[in-house]
């Protein structure tokens, strides 16, 4: 968060009404520090520690503005709060706050999804008046529309595809088989159809899922081709990775009351094709093992014990 001046003497303020704040920083220290200056300038705040608690407040209580570290501690993780602010509280401010440089260049995409960004290091005064300001101006935009999970996949199926092609690239030595990008990614556009079906027409988590022919074909195929059973696991986990980064992409547009029932709907399909993927695999290798052990000892099928 904000890097303090402790030398800074405050007056209290004596608003009409005390504007209600969400502060959010894992710093503890500075989390305190904030929370003081901020009462003492005529603020009700509330604080969270980390992006769990301030879900859970965001939930459960309405805000006139957030202000948020975006580390917290990984990249990113203050505009996942922007995000639900976003939605449960259209109205309020927010406000990302950075010490880090690349703020700077990436002023654009995150105002894209926040009002304001602070760069460190601010004094409290500072930081007060521009919060007072940000509050008269109101929100940049109206929220965006919000979208299902299935509706997301759907119209980023192309973009998704292209992302998971980029990962298979960069493993080279894990899936080392040279194939064309479009022979490579041929099976997605099904795969991406059935699960944007389940995820419309959701099943009980745990149950068997539908079957999929293209699954099955699909693991024969990878054989012929020359994957190993490995390479086949490796390339559906670098697939959920793309799926997930797709959602994290758009993180302002869900709906965040089906968000969780979609991830685990999104891990269940893609690990059922998988099953599916390498039954069909493994069942060819041992028909072409039966098939090489005939050829070797072709008087072992005919014996029998007298």
């Amino acid at each position: 968060m904000a890097d303090l001046d402790a030398n800074i003497d405050l007056q209290p303020g004596e608003p009409a009404a005390l504007p209600r704040i969400l502060l959010v920083d894992d710093d503890e220290t500075v989390l305190d520090t904030l929370t003081q200056v901020l009462q003492i300038s005529g603020f009700e705040v509330s604080s969270a520690a980390n992006v769990n608690q301030a879900l859970s407040l965001i939930g459960s209580q309405t805000f006139d503005a957030l202000l948020s570290d975006l580390h917290m501690p990984r990249p990113g993780d203050g505009l996942t709060v922007v995000s639900a602010m976003r939605h449960a509280n259209p109205k309020a401010v927010t406000i990302i706050c950075s010490a880090f440089p690349e703020m700077q260049q990436a002023t654009t995409a995150i105002l894209q999804q926040a009002d304001e960004i602070l760069v460190k290091p601010l004094r409290p005064d500072n930081l007060v008046e521009i919060i007072l300001e940000r509050l008269k101006l109101g929100v940049n935009t109206a929220p965006l529309p919000v979208e299902s999970v299935s509706d997301i996949l759907e119209r980023s199926t192309q973009s998704t595809i292209e992302e998971w092609l980029h990962l298979v690239d960069d493993e080279r030595e894990v899936i080392s088989v040279p194939l064309d990008d479009n022979v490579r990614c041929a099976h997605l556009p099904q795969l991406f159809r059935e699960l944007v079906s389940r995820l419309r027409s959701p099943v009980k988590l745990g149950t068997r899922s539908p079957v999929s022919t293209a699954a099955a074909e699909h693991g024969l195929i990878r054989r012929n081709q020359g994957y190993s059973a490995a390479m086949l696991v490796e390339e559906s986990r670098m697939l959920q990775v793309s799926i997930f980064q797709t959602l994290q992409d758009n993180l302002k547009r869900i709906d965040f009351s089906v968000l969780l029932v979609g991830v685990m709907a999104i891990a269940d399909e893609v690990d059922s094709q998988l099953s599916q993927q390498m039954a069909s695999y493994i069942s060819a290798s041992n028909k072409d093992v039966e098939s090489i052990d005939s050829r070797i000892n072709p008087n072992q099928a005919h014996r029998h014990v007298a």
